[in-house]
């Protein structure tokens, strides 16, 4: 975060010696100014697939520096910029032509919208004297995007760098999501008649009263049994180490939903695991044994807190109000920046409780256990934890949607804030494999694996070129159990035959030796995986590791 600034500023002052304050180059049209400006606020690379209406950008872009990364689907390219927001804390950046492309984009920008990740989606439109007539592939735009996004503008002949400099401060203004831009093709081409609009940093939420952080600890204060749950718009914090302050401050205890995993490491002693996924039930009996639950930027679109609190007080820190049913016995809301509420928390006077290391630690011993009933074959459970053994502490895991979901959140360990990706809210299939390469091209340095199931890999697995075509070293592992594992399980909960959800009615075979020229392996145990998964890594590009696991064990892990 204090890096950028300098490097925008930077960018501003090459662009605006491209773009003069008092006139602009004669070869400059609104697309190179578009890409000017996007260049200006640190994005370095946008996801998509081209068309016709799409070239003019693409052509700014090539010569303008930022990097055009073709993907397999739209929507992949929608994930990716989703990730790279995550990553950057910048928005990443999603092209798509009109029409089924602009469709195909929104399930991406979809996930931009629940999941609060900075975005700028672009769709390439006709002409202007075009728009709103009956013609090929021709939809409204803004319809299309209105429930999705936090604006969708239209991009005018002298009005490009206000509009651009517009959907870049709302994308970064908490809570933070994507933007819509609609470029006519008419436009993208015409000859800029503007200069640079400086980028003003993005709008801070107000902080939290005094009285209200004052009322917040005196709760702290006269809790005997407190437990912190992190949520997703911790995510987004300028200092997650704000976090670790006040939970040992305070010795509280601590759980995560799925997407706040690593914000602090998991491997400390206060740390109780994740909630509402595989096992929940065991994480239930011990959250509703609290005599005061604090909501640690807790958004409610990952799981609803009547879901598992009981008749437990909530103390909410957090942006914005909570969205809570009526049973829920909210004692106070400290609403406001979260990193200045966390600040002021860590300052209070430091509280004490009746939790004891030793019932800590046998409730994650009996987690842990729970999650990995026992069993002679090669499990889902096993699996994981062979790809967690293999991936080293620093590393960067993206996963999809699906029963392995569940079973991922509760039982993987992460280590550090944004090495362990996935969408909560929007909850897409086909989101691991994108998000994988965004996180490999956001960190090169770092080992990345993307680990998703059957089902998901079916949906997307054209993306394997496209990490081919990067030279990307990512492993690519596949958990095969010919199912749509999820949904299985839920019709043997609901007692309905299963049907509409076996992927494959045959025994597996070995698989073929490539997917567009990426090689494949299979496995059939845990040593086998994990030495697999080692060699990916240190491969030159990437491997699609198919393991083949018997998950008859969901039924028990995934909804206890």
């Amino acid at each position: 975060m204090k890096v950028r600034p300098a490097a925008a500023r930077s960018s501003v002052i090459l662009a605006a010696a491209l773009f003069p304050r008092d006139g602009v180059q004669p070869d400059m049209n609104n697309a190179d100014l578009i890409v000017a400006m996007l260049k200006a606020a640190g994005i370095e690379r946008g996801f998509g697939i081209p068309s016709g209406n799409v070239l003019p950008l693409m052509e700014a872009m090539r010569k303008g520096g930022v990097e055009f990364v073709l993907t397999a689907h739209e929507g992949s390219a929608g994930f990716a910029a989703d990730v790279t927001g995550r990553m950057t804390d910048r928005p990443g950046l999603c092209i798509a032509t009109l029409g089924p492309g602009a469709t195909n984009l929104a399930t991406g920008v979809g996930n931009a919208w629940l999941d609060r990740s900075p975005m700028i989606a672009i769709t390439c439109n006709l002409n202007t004297d075009q728009l709103g007539r009956r013609i090929q592939m021709w939809i409204d735009h803004h319809a299309l995007f209105k429930p999705i996004t936090k604006a969708t503008l239209r991009l005018e002949p002298g009005r490009i760098a206000e509009t651009v400099a517009q959907a870049i401060r709302l994308a970064m203004a908490e809570p933070r999501g994507p933007v819509h831009l609609d470029l006519p093709e008419d436009v993208a081409l015409a000859p800029a008649s503007e200069s640079m609009t400086e980028l003003p940093p993005p709008s801070k939420v107000p902080a939290a009263p005094d009285a209200v952080i004052a009322e917040a600890g005196e709760l702290l204060a006269k809790a005997k049994r407190p437990i912190a749950v992190l949520g997703s718009s911790a995510m987004r914090i300028g200092h997650p180490e704000l976090l670790r302050a006040v939970i040992e401050r305070h010795n509280l205890p601590f759980a995560t939903t799925t997407m706040a995993k690593g914000l602090i490491d998991e491997d400390h002693p206060l740390c109780i695991g994740v909630i509402e996924r595989s096992c929940r039930q065991v994480q239930r009996k011990m959250l509703r044994s609290a005599d005061l639950i604090v909501g640690l930027g807790y958004d409610t679109i990952e799981v609803e807190y009547e879901a598992w609190i009981a008749d437990v007080p909530l103390l909410q820190v957090d942006i914005e109000r909570v969205d809570v049913a009526p049973s829920v016995a909210v004692a106070l809301e400290v609403t406001g920046d979260i990193d200045d509420s966390l600040a002021r928390l860590a300052a209070l006077p430091s509280c004490s409780n009746d939790w004891t290391t030793q019932e800590l630690d046998q409730h994650r011993a009996r987690f842990q256990a729970a999650l990995r009933p026992a069993s002679s074959t090669f499990t889902a459970h096993a699996a994981i934890d062979a790809v967690r053994r293999a991936l080293p502490r620093e590393g960067l895991l993206s996963f999809d949607v699906g029963a392995h979901t569940h079973q991922i959140a509760s039982q993987w360990t992460a280590h550090a804030p944004k090495s362990f990706h996935i969408t909560n809210g929007w909850s897409s299939m086909g989101f691991g494999l994108p998000g994988a390469i965004a996180a490999k091209l956001a960190r090169p340095d770092l080992p990345v694996i993307c680990m998703l199931g059957d089902g998901c890999f079916q949906m997307t697995v054209g993306e394997v070129a496209v990490a081919k075509r990067l030279g990307l070293s990512l492993p690519v592992v596949v958990l095969d159990d010919r199912w749509l594992s999820l949904i299985k399980v839920k019709q043997m909960r609901r007692q309905y035959p299963f049907y509409g959800t076996e992927l494959q009615e045959e025994e597996y075979t070995a698989p073929p030796q490539h997917y567009f020229g990426v090689p494949a392996v299979e496995v059939r145990n845990p040593e086998e995986l994990e030495a697999a998964v080692r060699k990916a890594l240190a491969a030159s590009g990437p491997t699609v590791i198919e393991a083949v696991v018997d998950s008859d064990h969901y039924i028990d892990t995934v909804f206890d």
